[in-house]
């Protein structure tokens, strides 16, 4: 079976700057694939030429079969990929659940209201809360649950739990487990090698733009190492 996510030799541009270097990778549908790499090497990078936010790339991005290189950034999500940045885009003027209501739905599929709720119930209590009055872990929990309403295929994650207390971090990744069980693809950077080891059911390590080693979960034990010294883990 193809992969849903197929990147082949892919290479972004910041300007002059060429900072991906013939990026490959793929991501099974139903897989959560972690991206590990330390801060610089191109890990944000790699998601955003994905995504279309970088425009200056060339290679091949392939989605469900489809060819992506070419299609505009505010189509991607009717493709079927969401993508939650670090800063994650909390509108501050909206409430939690008018930020929750205001992506478009792309394709059947999608989580209710209620079902949100019910996976983070925190997002309930302050639902007519102004999204600046959330905590950064509520932030971020709303940064994904309005991901999951639209009926996208593969949630794209960057450091989601970046700065957050570790009460919130577990619930993050219950939550990701959560979508697993339900056939969701996820694909994610993460600095927080404890909680992708988790997570992840496979592991792409990337280092000055390129990946240097791709292995399972099941693995994890015999590459320690190869982990010490590219991340110093």
């Amino acid at each position: 079976m193809a992969p849903l996510l197929q990147v082949s030799n892919l290479n972004a541009w910041y300007g002059e700057s060429h900072v991906l270097h013939g990026v490959d990778m793929t991501v099974g549908e139903g897989e959560t694939i972690t991206i590990l790499g330390r801060n610089g090497v191109g890990k944000t990078t790699t998601l955003r030429t994905i995504v279309g936010i970088i425009r200056e790339r060339k290679g091949e991005i392939r989605f469900a079969g489809k060819d992506m290189l070419g299609v505009p950034l505010h189509r991607t999500a009717h493709n079927g990929i969401g993508f939650v940045p670090e800063e994650r885009g909390i509108f501050s003027t909206l409430t939690v659940e008018e930020n929750l209501l205001l992506p478009p739905v792309v394709a059947e599929g999608g989580m209710s209201l209620a079902e949100i709720y019910e996976l983070f119930p925190n997002l309930e209590e302050r639902r007519s809360s102004p999204g600046t009055k959330l905590s950064g872990g509520e932030q971020q929990m709303l940064a994904i649950a309005r991901i999951l309403r639209t009926g996208v295929k593969l949630l794209i994650l960057d450091e989601p739990t970046e700065g957050l207390a570790p009460v919130i971090v577990q619930r993050i990744g219950e939550v990701l487990k959560t979508l697993k069980e339900r056939g969701m693809t996820v694909l994610l950077v993460e600095q927080n090698f404890r909680f992708a080891s988790r997570v992840a059911d496979r592991f792409y390590l990337m280092d000055h733009g390129r990946m240097v080693a791709n292995f399972p979960v099941a693995e994890l034990p015999g590459k320690m190492d190869m982990l010490h010294k590219v991340l110093g883990v």
